[in-house]
């Protein structure tokens, strides 16, 4: 099978693609026939060893989305022929960027009814990030006001969608230019980050921060009192739990973890019609560095997905 490997950290030139024997499934895994499997920022700071999660050589890749191909013992959740999708293995690898993956069912989900192996594969990490941090961690609840910076990226776009479905009043900042594609997704206000400042907002009572650095308290600045900042970013938050106390918030980092439960709310969204995820670009397995060149422009509206 053809798996997109690298041997150091670097740009995405280290990205190559090569050829190595198909594993099997051992006890309690699962082999995925892979369908798609998507990019996230993570990927950029992996590669470049920014982020060191893994040491070269590796494979890339959480997102992964396609059929079951075969089961190992102890397995009775799936079957061969059964559509899945999940969050592979993270933070260990996850080697996704390949035409087959051996994966945990407790990872997995099935793909829902309607929706296609490409845009699910494009849903789990981000669609996890944002559920996990506004449904599990700040238990958004009807009428509140929440705050989702980056509203139109990969995480972004999705985290409107899921406070919209738990009944908040969303604000967003992202460029004029996708103000009417988060309208369309249900956003109540926007802020148009290049020529507004929305360190004028007052009274928030949730923000999600996908930006971090000088972002950080300037976010929790527009809290509410008891207002909750919630940091879902790489690097540095630029807050901390003494800024928080100083300021009267309260402040929670979210790092995403695989959870098929979880994975289920969010396939149980989509079912229904009240999530969908929006691909920018899909690119063969071969062209996973103008993938990552792609994301790295930070033009991208929703996300970019591999496809073996």
């Amino acid at each position: 099978m053809r798996i997109v490997t690298q041997r150091q950290y670097g740009d995405p030139s280290v990205l190559t693609v090569t050829e190595v024997e198909r594993p099997r499934p051992g006890f309690g895994q699962v082999l995925v026939k892979v369908g798609a499997a998507g990019v996230n920022q993570v990927d950029l700071f992996v590669r470049a060893g920014a982020f060191p999660l893994l040491t070269p050589p590796f494979t890339l890749g959480w997102d992964v989305a396609g059929t079951v191909e075969e089961v190992g013992p102890g397995i009775t959740q799936f079957a061969p022929g059964d559509a899945v999708f999940g969050l592979s293995a993270y933070p260990a690898a996850g080697d996704a960027y390949a035409e087959y993956v051996l994966a945990d069912p407790n990872d997995l989900a099935r793909i829902p009814d309607g929706l296609s192996t490409l845009r699910a594969g494009a849903l789990p990490l981000a669609a996890l990030t944002a559920w996990q941090a506004l449904a599990g961690v700040a238990d958004l609840r009807p009428g509140q006001r929440v705050l989702v910076h980056r509203a139109a990226g990969g995480v972004g776009h999705l985290a409107v969608q899921i406070a919209k479905t738990r009944g908040a009043h969303v604000i967003g900042t992202a460029s004029s230019a996708k103000h009417a594609f988060l309208k369309e997704l249900g956003a109540d206000e926007l802020i148009d980050h290049t020529t507004a400042d929305y360190g004028d907002l007052t009274g928030v009572d949730v923000v999600l921060d996908l930006l971090g650095g000088v972002h950080g308290e300037k976010s929790a600045r527009v809290l509410r009192p008891g207002g909750l900042l919630v940091a879902a970013v790489g690097g540095n938050p630029g807050f901390d739990d003494s800024r928080a106390a100083a300021l009267g918030v309260r402040f929670a980092v979210v790092s995403v973890r695989p959870s098929a439960h979880d994975l289920a709310r969010v396939a149980a969204l989509v079912a229904e019609g009240r999530l969908t995820v929006h691909i920018e670009a899909e690119f063969p397995l071969a062209e996973a560095a103008k993938a990552h060149e792609l994301l790295a422009s930070g033009r991208v509206t929703g996300k970019v997905v591999l496809s073996p």
